[in-house]
């Protein structure tokens, strides 16, 4: 029998994901955009703090300072060009308050458990420092192969 390597769910060294659907509909929140929904404690957390880091970025957007949701949505999705500034600030607001919602109610794997490093149940990125930023490199062939699908639709979409 070959011995499958296995991971802590609460190696801090991975972030694991399953693929899924948000329960609300997100325009401008690009974690409620991703169908990657966090399925440990250490991801959930590493998913706030980077939402929080992008809202944190300031940009003068219209002689208004907005923060990097906003900022990210004016320039990569077309539908958010069309809105009012303001009514724009109000949606990530809301979104930002909804997937904060979610996030906190999702069902976690047990902290006490393994998972098999190169099965298909999860996306599982390993996530590696590299000066002061955290990379996140997909650690089995089932994540490769999601991740350059998703990177194949955000070409098709800027072409």
């Amino acid at each position: 029998m070959v011995n499958e390597e296995m991971i802590n769910v609460n190696d801090i060294n991975y972030a694991i994901y399953k693929i899924g659907q948000w329960k609300n509909d997100y325009e401008i929140n690009q974690i409620g955009l991703s169908s990657e929904i966090p399925v440990t404690k250490n991801t959930l957390h590493h998913v706030k703090l980077s939402m929080a880091e992008i809202r944190t970025a300031r940009f003068e957007l219209s002689d208004k300072m907005v923060n990097g949701f906003v900022a990210i949505a004016t320039h990569l999705n077309p539908k958010s060009q069309d809105m009012e500034l303001d009514a724009l600030i109000e949606l990530e607001e809301k979104e930002y308050q909804n997937i904060l919602k979610e996030l906190d109610n999702l069902e976690l794997l047990d902290e006490d458990e393994s998972i098999p490093l190169n099965g298909e149940d999860y996306l599982i990125y390993k996530l590696e420092k590299d000066c002061h930023v955290t990379k996140s490199i997909p650690a089995n062939l089932y994540t490769i192969n999601y991740y350059n699908d998703e990177l194949k639709k955000i070409e098709d979409a800027l072409n």
